[in-house]
């Protein structure tokens, strides 16, 4: 009796460390699966085969060494490799969206950055027309939303302040459009090339 109490614990860590790496071998392959054929261009099935490949190289040792050692801990085993793959394949979109997400503000901070200094100066440009007396007694239309160029200005105005907000990849793009925006406004109200020169200075 006492040699079989001393063995009964070892066989339980045992389960308890196959159920854990057949648990995160089956997470891992369904996540990489998943990821890749939403990410792939053409070559999903030679992925798709290494991705399954590689998890098989884990998960079967993980389920036959103990299924021969103990037909109940295979079966055991087997209804832990099930629900960790269901977990994981429902789990799995909003993981991937997660990490895109991460990947695209890694990817994309730096432009979204940039683009937010140049929002600012195209934000500051435009105000010199509402708040210096000059600019707004000579350039009146640039105040004036009826007017289809500065309606389209504070459009993309708007646009931009909402991907700014959400830090979206189109930031950049939205505040390209906000300044060419501002450029045919301007025009559109006869400002000079000085005058537009002094703004972007300032």
């Amino acid at each position: 009796m006492p040699a079989v109490s001393e063995a009964a614990p070892l066989g339980l860590l045992q389960l308890v460390l196959w159920s854990a790496v057949l648990a995160v071998a089956v997470a891992c392959t369904v996540f990489i699966v998943r990821h890749h054929l939403r990410t792939s261009d053409g070559d999903s099935s030679d992925l798709l085969f290494w991705d399954l490949f590689g998890g098989a190289v884990v998960i079967a040792p993980a389920l036959l060494i103990p299924a021969v050692a103990s037909p109940p801990a295979g079966l055991a085993l087997a209804a832990v490799a099930g629900v960790s793959g269901i977990a994981a394949y429902r789990g799995s979109p909003a993981v991937l969206s997660w990490y895109e997400t991460r990947r695209r503000r890694r990817v994309d901070g730096p432009l979204c950055r940039a683009a937010a200094v140049v929002h600012e100066e195209i934000v500051g440009r435009w105000a010199r027309y509402e708040l210096d007396p000059a600019l707004a007694i000579s350039y009146p239309d640039l105040a004036d939303v009826r007017r289809p160029e500065t309606a389209d200005f504070v459009k993309a105005l708007r646009e931009a302040e909402t991907l700014k907000t959400a830090w979206d990849p189109g930031y950049p793009h939205a505040v390209a459009r906000l300044g060419q925006a501002l450029d045919r406004a301007e025009t559109a109200a006869g400002v000079p090339a000085g005058v537009r020169r002094a703004g972007q200075n300032a």
